[in-house]
């Protein structure tokens, strides 16, 4: 029998993303709530707990109701929202941020889908935090641009709408108040949070984010080599992940390092730049907001916890 796949909230840009990701599945039987129903509670309810995997794609609130709805032991949850990212009882489901990751997604019944301004960050700090290169309390920033997707659908619409008169790089979260950021603070391991700086482009989707450091702040200065290789031995230590690293070579530009070029895939590429002399570096991730930061994630983790190998 084919497991069945409820994606609550399945007409926002999240839902249609990752049912169009599913549509060709055979191995899979995707179940909808009627369309004279869909404002039904009841009928949510009905097929939350009808589901083998509910994947939530809705603001924080109504996530919550969703699963405040499941009554029996058998759904498993998969929330694209921010609710439970950093809640108890949910495992965080970015799947190469640990080698034990997979193993724990894989038997979780509750999974919370990555942010995608967090994933780039954590897959570069992780591994240099856990090395003992860069220290837990060390100040962090991270600046970055993202796809106008990012925002959801009202950000889309207003983008859309303006044409050639949408800013073609837009900062946001001067607040210093980023709503990523707690889950950010807690999978790269470190001891504050760190200063977010997001800037959103006029392009739909795809993303960069840049983790600056100034190593001459540290008793013992790691070089470039040394972070490399820190990350690179993270990565080539797991099985089945979609995060690769780029060598570490010298270059002022690169091609490759620009937010579109895996739009449409869940693939993240990694890359260490660094001046030794200057004791200052840069933690590079490049990947599709949409792909590896929302519905490819979401895809990665439900095939993880279905056993599906893909």
């Amino acid at each position: 029998m084919k497991p069945k796949i409820f994606i609550d909230g399945e007409h926002g840009t999240t839902g249609l993303q990752i049912r169009a990701l599913l549509a060709d599945r055979g191995d899979l039987e995707i179940i909808s709530v009627p369309a004279e129903r869909r404002k039904e509670t009841a009928a949510r309810a009905e097929f939350l707990n009808k589901a083998d995997v509910a994947i939530l794609c809705l603001p924080d609130d109504a996530a919550r109701e969703s699963v405040s709805l499941i009554e029996n032991g058998t759904t498993r949850v998969i929330d694209a929202s921010t609710a439970h990212r950093v809640a108890e009882g949910w495992t965080y489901g970015f799947p190469e941020m640990d080698k034990a990751q997979m193993l724990a997604i894989k038997t979780a019944k509750r999974v919370a889908n990555p942010g995608c301004w967090p994933q780039g960050p954590i897959a570069t700090l992780r591994p240099l935090v856990a090395a003992g290169l860069i220290p837990a309390d060390f100040p962090i920033t991270i600046n970055g641009i993202s796809g106008y997707s990012g925002g959801g659908r009202q950000m889309i619409e207003d983008y859309e709408a303006q044409g050639e008169n949408a800013p073609e790089f837009l900062p946001y979260g001067l607040m210093l108040r980023h709503k990523h950021v707690p889950e950010l603070r807690a999978y790269a391991k470190l001891a504050h949070d760190p200063i977010m700086q997001p800037a959103v482009g006029n392009f739909a989707q795809g993303m960069i984010t840049v983790v600056p450091l100034q190593l001459g702040a540290l008793p013992k200065v790691p070089t470039g080599a040394e972070l490399h290789a820190a990350i690179a031995d993270h990565y080539a230590g797991l099985n089945g992940g979609v995060v690769e690293v780029a060598p570490l070579v010298d270059f002022e530009r690169s091609a490759d390092i620009q937010p579109e070029i895996y739009n449409g895939t869940n693939k993240m590429k990694l890359y260490v730049s660094a001046n030794d002399a200057r004791a200052q570096a840069l933690l590079i991730a490049v990947y599709d907001n949409l792909g590896k930061g929302a519905s490819g994630a979401a895809v990665q983790n439900l095939d993880l916890m279905l056993g599906l190998g893909r």
